[in-house]
């Protein structure tokens, strides 16, 4: 195949995923725009659910997938655990690179539907401090679930202390840039903010 062609298989193949994705965000930005109305959320403290940009979270999981060799294990099942995982939306991806996706939510209408959207043995309905079991999982996903920075910087330094050796933390709209000093963690890609914990 000449570099043109390449080029042109490239760039359709690139249009074909923008239409999927354009599709998906409709469907997720009208569940999305349901879910703030129905919030029992206190957006003064805590915010509704919000989606992530699709495209940057399939960018993510491809980085995560990669990293941990998955494609040369495909047997070895790997834990994944979304921090307030709205209607199960990040899950979902999650579950098509082949994770074990689980989340928790705090919300009853998101949480509702993504019981519906999984199942309800992978999505449970607690709070990010109640929830106990952040130690248990290969990879930790959240999109920042607090608004003042406080309460945010110590949950974010929260799951980081809790997230087990070898364990990778996709931490998306990050306050504390305390990680980049913490020498117990590496970042695994310029461009994401994802870093993985490292092994003594």
């Amino acid at each position: 195949m000449s570099r043109y062609e390449e080029h042109k298989y490239s760039v359709l193949a690139e249009e074909e995923r923008d239409i999927y994705i354009g599709v998906i965000n409709r469907f997720i930005g009208y569940y999305s725009r349901q879910a703030q109305k129905e919030t029992q959320n206190d957006t003064t403290r805590e915010y509704p659910f919000i989606a992530m940009d699709t495209r940057q979270v399939f960018e993510q999981m491809a980085i995560v997938h990669k990293h941990l060799e998955m494609d040369k294990n495909p047997r070895e099942t790997r834990s994944f655990l979304d921090i307030g995982c709205g209607i199960g939306n990040i899950m979902l991806i999650a579950e098509q690179y082949s994770f074990d996706a689980y989340g928790f939510e705090k919300d009853e209408y998101p949480f509702q539907l993504a019981t519906k959207l999984i199942d309800t043995e992978h999505v449970w309905q607690k709070d990010i401090w109640e929830f106990e079991d952040y130690d248990k999982f290969d990879v930790i996903y959240y999109f920042r679930p607090l608004p003042d920075a406080g309460p945010q910087t110590k949950f974010e330094l929260h799951v980081e202390n809790k997230i087990k050796e070898g364990g990778i933390l996709v931490a998306n709209r990050k306050i504390s840039k305390d990680i980049e000093e913490d020498n117990r963690f590496k970042k695994l890609s310029e461009e994401h903010p994802i870093w993985q914990k490292k092994s003594k």
